[in-house]
């Protein structure tokens, strides 16, 4: 890249350190300085003149500023003041000024407004309930360009049989289509964070399939928690058959149905998954379609997991 588009960025990170911020651990603030890997990420964002953008931990705006070029209008969501007073005093008196929101707080705890697209270098360890925080908002927004740990990126996109395959994967798949999209080393930040990262495109599913989430998610919770195990064996844990067996109770009262006298949840749950022919398949192994397939199985029979 230029040699001036360089000394722009140390500058700007030079004037961050003497003015006494010290970027923020705790926070996750591993600031991205290298432009290239903006740049790249933006492009592959498909970004609209007309869209608004969602930025999460913008930190000294670096990214920012190029989503200000190219959209009608930023909102950056920044839970450090002192970083806010920096995006703040950057964009002052530029054209920009008007069309960047800066949302003061957590992101995990803000409601976020209505935005097209998200282009983000995330905390890493808010990751994964960002994710779904991103995919259960409504209403939908056109995709998400962001980066993440490496691992966590790998696990957002395995597949069954995978080493990496895990609950993230199967429940970020149920919503939406990830793309791997490209590796970025870790001296492409400042401070250098300890691990790897990589890119990833996420597309939300519109309309999402005709399943209720809670219900899946706790399906999966059930079956992940030993995904290398048998479904047979995970679901006779004791406590899972307690769980499963309140909300069949529960489920029977407020249908008007009554409980057998005989009623033995074990053996209930062992039927199903015979029914099916899931009692000797692993997690690890199965795709959204076997566990749409096991859930309705459930359902159908008064098992709720929520």
């Amino acid at each position: 890249m230029p040699k001036v588009l360089q000394e722009k960025k140390s500058r700007i990170h030079n004037e961050v350190a003497r003015q006494g911020i010290m970027f923020n651990k705790d926070f996750g603030q591993h600031i991205l300085k290298n432009p290239m890997v903006i740049t790249s990420m933006i492009e592959k964002a498909g970004l609209r003149s007309t869209d608004v953008a969602l930025e999460i931990g913008p930190g000294t705006g670096n990214m920012t500023i190029k989503l200000l070029e190219k959209v009608k209008k930023v909102v950056a969501c920044e839970i450090d003041p002192r970083l806010v007073a920096e995006l703040q005093k950057r964009v002052q008196g530029t054209p920009f000024q008007a069309k960047l929101q800066i949302m003061i707080g957590d992101a995990l705890k803000t409601e976020l407004p209505f935005f097209d697209i998200c282009v983000a270098n995330i905390p890493y360890q808010i990751s994964s309930p960002l994710v779904f925080k991103l995919l259960l908002h409504r209403p939908f927004f056109r995709c998400a360009v962001l980066m993440f740990q490496r691992e966590f990126a790998q696990r957002l996109v395995a597949k069954p049989g995978d080493k990496l395959y895990c609950r993230l994967s199967v429940n970020t798949q149920l919503l939406a289509r990830v793309d791997m999209l490209m590796k970025v080393g870790k001296n492409n930040f400042r401070p250098p964070p300890k691990v790897e990262s990589s890119v990833v495109r996420i597309e939300p599913k519109n309309p999402p399939p005709p399943i209720p989430y809670k219900e899946w998610d706790g399906l999966t919770r059930i079956a992940f928690t030993r995904k290398n195990k048998t479904l047979a064996s995970a679901f006779r844990q004791t406590s899972v058959m307690a769980v499963l067996d309140k909300n069949y109770k529960l489920h029977c009262s407020l249908h008007n149905k009554e409980v057998p006298e005989d009623f033995n949840i074990k053996e209930k749950l062992e039927q199903i998954l015979t029914d099916v022919e899931a009692e000797q398949k692993r997690a690890r192994t199965m795709d959204i379609d076997d566990f749409i397939k096991l859930l309705h199985a459930f359902n159908s029979q008064g098992i709720h997991f929520s």
